[in-house]
């Protein structure tokens, strides 16, 4: 009998089979469901996806685990291929930071990544970010990957420690995270090549490239980021941020021109939609169960 494989190894085995393993936002399920069909082997969750897409709030701490995992449940019914979501800080102590992990594991999640920053937490590319200490953070981790019940569940550490600490206790932070159990690392606002190297170069286990824009990191190729070392390339909302031009291009277009004419050709159209959401298989069964013979 084949054993089916979990979405933590499923996500483990991406992240072994790509180099690097390129990691799409999906804002909901729609977007998951075209990431799946066009290729990707991963899609992720951003919390401040969730925040401002789900519930027009900014990335500031503000939504609670239950909003997070609302969105989990949504994405994972649509789609096959391992999500990754951002846990931000766990949403409190210990007991908090448990529950985080099993809600997570049984929305159908593959892993999160939990961060170093303060509860009261800030966008890793703003300034002003505080920090946690490193045994608080160990502590944080700990607790995550003692509360998982699939050991495959992949508990990422995410250090803000850069803009605050420097490199030296930046890699020292790390050490500490895999020592406490953290299967992969995601240094955040890294801004060389040269930086993400000496990072790789001295942490044992798979090392994220947040490549988000609008931020600290430049925003660098699979070559230029495979040669440094790194095993996964995220896009956390590249997707939701074309979305939002486009959204805004069209509302003003009928605003202004009174009709959507002049932006029909970039509409997806109603075949494409269709096709995305495998309607016709859906339509096909009603007319079966109500043809009559």
């Amino acid at each position: 009998m084949t054993k089916t494989l979990s979405a933590g190894e499923h996500f483990r085995s991406a992240v072994a089979q790509n180099k690097p393993l390129q990691i799409v936002g999906a804002i909901n399920p729609y977007c998951a469901m075209m990431a799946e069909k066009i290729g990707y082997q991963a899609i992720y969750l951003s919390g401040s996806g969730v925040a401002s897409a789900s519930y027009g709030l900014p990335d500031l701490g503000i939504t609670t685990i239950d909003n997070v995992v609302t969105d989990i449940n949504r994405i994972t019914s649509a789609s096959t291929i391992p999500l990754l979501v951002d846990a931000d800080t766990g949403w409190g102590s210990a007991l908090n930071i448990a529950r985080t992990i099993q809600q997570f594991e049984k929305a159908g999640a593959a892993g999160c990544h939990i961060e170093d920053q303060v509860v009261a937490k800030r966008c890793g590319h703003r300034p002003n970010k505080m920090i946690v200490s490193t045994v608080e953070m160990v502590d944080r981790l700990k607790t995550a990957v003692d509360a998982r019940t699939d050991h495959n569940f992949v508990i990422m550490a995410r250090t803000d420690a850069l803009a605050s600490e420097g490199l030296t206790e930046t890699i020292e932070r790390i050490e500490h995270y895999v020592n406490a159990g953290a299967d992969m690392i995601f240094p955040e606002a890294v801004e060389s090549l040269e930086v993400y190297q000496t990072i790789t170069s001295k942490t044992k286990v798979p090392v994220l490239a947040n490549l988000t824009e609008f931020g600290k990191t430049p925003l660098f190729d699979l070559n230029q980021l495979n040669q440094a070392g790194i095993a996964m390339a995220l896009y956390p909302l590249t997707v939701f941020r074309a979305m939002n031009a486009a959204a805004e291009h069209t509302y003003l277009t009928i605003k202004q021109q009174g009709t959507q004419k002049n932006c029909i050709d970039q509409l997806q159209t109603r075949d494409k939609l269709y096709d995305y959401l495998n309607y016709h298989h859906y339509e096909d069964i009603l007319d079966r169960l109500f043809t009559k013979e």
